[in-house]
């Protein structure tokens, strides 16, 4: 049996491999093992990434980014309607500086997993709390970024079309060719809602797939925060990826494997499709992704982590 969503023609069908773990896994290498004979079963994995994954690559959360001239500031100072028009040049400069730490960044082996996780499986939704570019640059196709693009800039005033600001735009922010407002951060701000389109796709991939993996965040923040229990509650296995399990959820078909994204994502695919090969050749040839999905992904040493925001869940949903 299948169902059309009316928002964006996902084909959502019967769950085809929708079973629990038979056990409760007791260590985080039994997890592990349960987890990849999951994976290797799916037709249909969905993913949610969020700070932790961007913080191995060295990227600072909003809040850590917060330091030299910007400790000052509130995030209520910065990244809200209200401050970009109180303060647009301000705001602007905060974001092409966050901009220029992520162009100095590179994707780290949990990013380049999730791309050769792409050539294994039917079908791969990745989701995304994080504003930078790293899951494109490693090779992912078709990235639902639920809080917007830092890379990119909108009109203030709503005129369609969007620019990639370069270097040399980094003090004043552009003005919109078409009305001549100010450009601003193509990002979701406290007090904004998440584009409907956008979340409608992400819960859908959460309702018909087989495989849903949280990776990198404390899932604390909604609305993202309930997509991987919306997934468990219509039959998926959920595998949490985390440095640390506090705060997440618990249940019968919740896998917990603690750790950084960076090493347990390798570690997982690589026992999930040992001796596999994989299903889908890149279209494009060269890209890091194909590279990657050649061959079994191999372990990496652990790159240093910085903890990722932790909001409190009565804050506003996203602060980007």
């Amino acid at each position: 049996m299948t169902s059309h969503s009316p928002n964006n023609g996902l084909v959502v069908q019967a769950r085809r491999v929708a079973s629990p773990p038979p056990t409760d896994p007791q260590t985080r290498a039994e997890a592990l093992s349960v987890a990849a004979r999951a994976l290797r079963s799916a037709e249909h994995v969905c993913v949610l990434t969020g700070a932790g994954t961007s913080a191995e690559s060295g990227i600072p959360t909003f809040r850590d980014a917060l330091t030299g001239l910007w400790s000052k500031f509130t995030p209520q100072e910065l990244a809200t309607p209200q401050a970009f028009e109180e303060h647009p040049k301000r705001v602007w400069q905060w974001y092409a500086a966050r901009r220029a730490m992520v162009r100095a960044a590179q994707p780290n082996p949990g990013h380049l997993s999730l791309a050769a996780l792409a050539h294994r499986v039917s079908h791969l939704t990745l989701v995304t709390q994080n504003v930078d570019d790293l899951h494109q640059r490693a090779g992912n196709r078709d990235v639902v970024s639920l809080h917007g693009s830092l890379m990119r800039a909108r009109c203030s005033a709503g005129c369609p079309g969007v620019i990639e600001p370069d270097d040399q735009q980094a003090d004043v922010p552009p003005r919109c060719v078409e009305c001549g407002a100010f450009m601003r951060p193509d990002v979701v701000w406290f007090g904004e809602p998440l584009p409907m389109d956008l979340y409608e796709a992400a819960r859908n991939a959460a309702v018909a797939c087989d495989v849903f993996i949280s990776v990198g965040t404390s899932n604390v923040v909604e609305p993202a925060a309930s997509l991987p229990w919306v997934a468990a509650a219509h039959g998926a296995t959920v595998i949490v990826v985390n440095p640390t399990m506090e705060g997440q959820r618990r249940g019968p078909s919740v896998l917990a494997v603690e750790g950084p994204s960076g090493v347990m994502l390798p570690r997982l695919i690589a026992e999930a499709y040992a001796g596999k090969r994989p299903r889908r050749a890149d279209a494009g040839g060269g890209t890091a992704a194909a590279r990657t999905a050649s061959a079994v992904v191999a372990p990496q040493a652990p790159e240093p982590v910085v903890e990722h925001d932790r909001l409190d869940p009565s804050d506003p949903p996203p602060v980007t």
